[in-house]
């Protein structure tokens, strides 16, 4: 019996300070389901999805890598910065700090990461109160905007823009792809699948480090 099938595999992370969410917001995008006190992540945490991107016509298979925020396991989650084609970097918009740290988190991506990667913007658990909130949707756009991220506010508790998210940033990937930014099957984080959607199969992600100064673009 043919297996699930897709046209590309792209290799994501997902980085920020401890206790923003992260593990939520995978466990919300792979088993649609959310993790209310979800144990501290040691290293890293793995899953997967198959997500399909209408108007590229494409199957494509998110393999993500959930790191660690805490300085104790800096050195083993920035190996799997190496080759990402996407990262979601997340903070908590009722925290002022994982906010201020993200410039921390996104210069780590840039100096390990893919070239060309592409980085969104993550503001979690927008189903707060307004009253607990401390960074404003308008801080998170502009930061954003300035270092040529994309951007999105999200709640892995009620899954709003969760999936948007990550096919926000399949999308701008497909881009760089059709553009000839990725080298389709030559780059890192982007691998075809073994055969045509539709065929089954699938491909492992080779995670080799390519050189280059990194940089996350939109």
């Amino acid at each position: 019996m043919a297996g699930p099938s897709w046209n590309y595999v792209l290799k994501f992370i997902i980085t920020g300070d401890a206790g923003v969410g992260k593990s939520s917001l995978l466990v919300r995008l792979t088993d649609q389901r959310f993790l209310a006190n979800p144990d501290p992540t040691l290293g890293v945490e793995f899953g997967s999805k198959l997500i399909t991107i209408p108007e590229e016509d494409k199957v494509v298979k998110l393999q993500c890598w959930d790191t660690a925020g805490t300085e104790s396991f800096r050195s083993i989650t920035r190996s799997y910065y190496r080759g990402a084609a996407g990262c979601l970097l997340v903070y908590d918009v009722t925290s002022r700090p994982s906010f201020e740290h993200a410039q921390m988190w996104l210069a780590d991506v840039r100096a390990h990461a893919d070239p060309h990667l592409t980085c969104i913007l993550v503001g979690n658990k927008n189903d707060l109160s307004n009253e607990r909130r401390q960074v404003l949707t308008t801080e998170g756009e502009r930061w954003a905007q300035e270092e040529g991220l994309l951007f999105v506010e999200a709640s892995a508790k009620s899954g709003a823009n969760v999936e948007i998210a990550f096919e926000t940033a399949a999308r701008d990937i497909l881009s760089k792809i059709r553009r000839g930014v990725f080298d389709d099957d030559r780059s890192p984080g982007v691998k075809l699948s073994t055969k045509p959607a539709g065929g089954g199969g699938g491909v492992v992600l080779d995670q080799q480090k390519k050189s280059g100064q990194a940089c996350c673009s939109s």
